[in-house]
């Protein structure tokens, strides 16, 4: 594997560590700033929503210049918006810091996956996204634990600080050793947008929202009620992240490895299971034991479901998948805003720390349904004849079509 893969997963890796890590220094900024933790939330709320509009727009606008100047844009947005978050002497400005940090979110992801598999051979372009992914993943074992013990233990601050070095030396990365790929041709607007007529792309992006978004019900709030009502102290919710980003990096590599055989089957097996989790953590929260288990299967369960939602996205939008998958990774994050801001509904009504777990649920439980109706769908379509709705949209085999022509491909 190139070098340069290197120097995308170390982006990756940052990403992922600014993401999550804020979970775990909810207590420490709302005190900082005199606001109650629920509002401290909207932390986690504002990220997600800025890579809901992120992914989209910067993903559009980089089509009109190369993608190593693009990737190196991301990755300064990113150290930027860190850069305030740790400086910011309103809670207002750290809110800013964030949304401007998660606009790189996205679209980092989605022009990275088609750097990496252009710098090895056909053959192994799975392996090279897997690696920059690797960062992710990874950042949720160390990074999110190791920023979370650095801002219980120096101060909040520096965490970010040290978040936007990760930034930086990324940066760096991408510019000593990605080499340059030409500007990107050919890709039409209009013809990416005909996907979201597809009413199974619609649905898989619902279930995306849904389904990842009973993950961020519970785990916004985990220090909170790990603290307060399992009655762990302050320094035990590092090694309980550990175990989150454990069962994290577990449940992609099953998702992973089972969404090519059985990809429908799986996203009735594991929404079902998160569902039954999280309704079970509102019970298991109060035991440390049982609780530190509950929170290891969130994360395996919550996560086997991405490879799957993922591909289910691009093989409906196969036509068009570039805006799509981009899309589609805000949809998961526009699950974590979504569900952070239920969470805190029901915790500042008085309902207590634990009852964001009945609405991960309920999330969980929705996606379930619509997964059904999706596969219910699938049964009633003819195994061939998926409609291109936009005249001159390449079709899966690489022929442009008439509008409303059908082509000939097989359903997942």
């Amino acid at each position: 594997m190139p070098l340069a893969l290197l120097a995308l997963a170390i982006g990756a890796f940052g990403i992922g560590t600014t993401e999550f890590v804020i979970m775990g220094l909810l207590p420490e900024v709302a005190a900082e700033f005199g606001v109650t933790i629920p509002t401290a939330g909207f932390l986690v709320t504002g990220y997600a929503l800025g890579v809901v509009l992120g992914a989209p727009l910067m993903t559009v606008l980089g089509t009109r210049i190369s993608r190593k100047r693009m990737l190196m844009l991301l990755m300064g947005l990113f150290v930027a918006g860190n850069v305030l978050s740790a400086l910011a002497p309103t809670f207002g400005l750290m809110l800013t810091g964030r949304v401007i940090a998660s606009l790189a979110h996205g679209a980092f992801f989605g022009i990275g996956s088609v750097v990496a598999a252009g710098l090895v051979a056909p053959h192994r372009k799975a392996g090279a996204i897997a690696m920059m992914f690797t960062g992710l993943t990874v950042a949720n074992v160390v990074g999110v634990p190791l920023g979370t013990y650095i801002g219980q233990n120096a101060g909040w601050r520096v965490t970010f600080l040290v978040v936007a070095g990760l930034g930086v030396l990324g940066l760096a990365g991408v510019a000593a050793l990605v080499p340059e790929q030409p500007r990107p041709q050919g890709v039409r607007l209009r013809h990416e947008l005909a996907a979201f007529r597809n009413v199974q792309v619609l649905l898989a992006m619902a279930m995306t929202v849904l389904g990842f978004g009973g993950v961020f019900a519970a785990i916004t709030y985990i220090t909170p009620m790990m603290t307060r009502t399992a009655g762990f102290a302050d320094s035990s919710v590092t090694w309980l992240l550990v175990l989150f980003g454990l069962g994290m990096v577990g449940g992609n590599l099953l998702g992973g490895k089972f969404a090519d055989r059985r990809l429908m089957p799986l996203l009735y097996v594991t929404l079902g299971s998160l569902a039954v989790v999280l309704a079970l953590f509102t019970f298991t929260a109060h035991h440390k034991a049982a609780a530190a288990v509950t929170i290891t299967l969130i994360g395996a369960l919550g996560f086997a479901t991405v490879p799957p939602l993922q591909k289910r996205v691009l093989d409906q939008a196969s036509a068009a998948p570039t805006l799509a998958s981009a899309v589609n990774i805000g949809a998961f994050n526009l699950g974590n805003a979504l569900a952070a801001w239920l969470g805190g509904l029901v915790i500042a009504g008085g309902s207590g720390y634990t009852a964001a777990n009945w609405v991960g649920a309920a999330l969980a439980g929705s996606a379930l349904v619509l997964a059904l109706v999706s596969g219910a769908l699938d049964r009633g379509t003819p195994r061939t004849g998926r409609v291109v709705a936009a005249k001159g949209a390449p079709a899966p085999g690489g022929a442009p079509e008439a509008a409303g022509e059908r082509v000939t491909a097989t359903h997942p």
